[in-house]
């Protein structure tokens, strides 16, 4: 009888804690609904960050076999499903920011943010002729001005996500036929014009400037095809963390100058995402980590060189492969992650995005 009893009252306490985890639970769902309802995300960058800007016609980002995964039609993303502006979005409680491209067809989610991101881009000029970084705040400069969809209080609520860089690299690289010479003026140049699009930003009105790190571009498989995607270089990934030391010194030098208590301009540490990620190799179901079979490995490659993925030949035949499980793939091409791949990097960012978009 006493056994029955104790019973009774573990079952009704442990109900009770049940009860009272899972409303203190939706308490602080409702409450952070309510604290984030009305941050806007603003989104400046290249491929790593763009969700359907580049034009239809030329773009991999809209045609097979990218959007495989989600939404599973090419849908403008450099991947087969989401991105890292997705996820980050998502943190935010909001869904991705309205495209540029398509602000006169989703009016209704521009009240989410606008995404001035084009993939190919960088904070110079590179090898394509879509808005660099300074033209993509032009363009969102001009919208604040013209189409009056954000007041100065929308603005001083949101984020900005700016990540781009690597193809500033990529387009030296092409044109100094890999001499690295010149990198470090190079590098110079970046985060000096890096800076001032940053300080222009928050003087247009945007409270947090959230900006990425750039990626070990070493590991990119565009660089580790030469070793069978078994090795990362390490004299590009040197190249990587001489970009990030001079993006700290800038961004300290940026948030002594605004004089504000809290930090206006936050590093998100790119880099060190992707190598934890990389890091990983088999699938661990004990601890839910996410880990890929041989990480250097693209799920998605051209047929033969000169090919990439998405390309066909003139009577439309696929001249690229797909990997049987694009889920155990960190890279989905040859520059890009795969939607894992990104969502292994933002499990690693997760724990500081709190602290740093706040």
């Amino acid at each position: 009888m006493a056994r029955q009893t104790f019973l009774i009252y573990f079952g009704l306490f442990l109900l009770s804690t049940i009860s009272s985890s899972v409303s203190e639970a939706a308490r602080e769902k409702q409450h952070r609904r309510q604290r984030l309802g009305a941050v806007k995300l603003f989104v400046f960058g290249d491929s790593y960050a763009d969700t359907g800007n580049c034009p239809k016609p030329s773009a991999a980002s809209w045609k097979e076999p990218y959007g495989f995964t989600f939404p599973g039609t090419p849908a403008g993303r450099f991947s087969d499903g989401r991105v890292l502006t997705d996820y980050i979005a998502s943190f935010l409680g909001i869904p991705p920011p309205l495209p540029y491209q398509w602000r006169k067809d989703g009016k209704s989610r521009a009240a989410f943010g606008m995404n001035f991101a084009y993939g190919g881009t960088g904070v110079l000029n590179t090898m394509v002729k879509e808005p660099n970084m300074t033209t993509q705040i032009d363009l969102f400069q001009q919208l604040l001005a013209e189409e009056e969809l954000y007041t100065k209080r929308d603005l001083n609520s949101s984020i900005a996500w700016v990540s781009l860089g690597g193809n500033d690299y990529a387009a030296y690289m092409a044109s100094s036929h890999g001499d690295l010479q010149g990198f470090p003026n190079l590098t110079k140049s970046v985060i000096n014009q890096l800076a001032l699009n940053l300080k222009r930003i928050h003087g247009l009105g945007v409270k947090k400037i959230a900006v990425a790190a750039i990626e070990p571009l070493g590991c990119l498989p565009a660089i580790t095809a030469s070793s069978s995607y078994q090795n990362c270089s390490e004299a590009e990934n040197s190249l990587s963390k001489f970009h990030n030391q001079l993006l700290q010194e800038a961004v300290h030098k940026l948030n002594n100058e605004s004089g504000l208590p809290v930090p206006a301009f936050e590093i998100i540490d790119l880099h060190a995402a992707f190598t934890s990620a990389l890091a990983t190799h088999q699938q661990n179901h004990h601890t839910g980590t996410i880990k890929f079979e041989n990480p250097l490995k693209p799920c998605c490659v051209g047929v033969e060189k000169g090919y990439s993925c998405g390309n066909v030949d003139e009577s439309g035949a696929k001249k690229y492969i797909v990997c049987e499980k694009p889920s155990l793939s960190f890279f989905w091409d040859m520059i890009h992650p795969s939607q894992q791949g990104w969502s292994a990097v933002y499990s690693a960012l997760r724990p500081s995005l709190h602290h740093q978009l706040y």
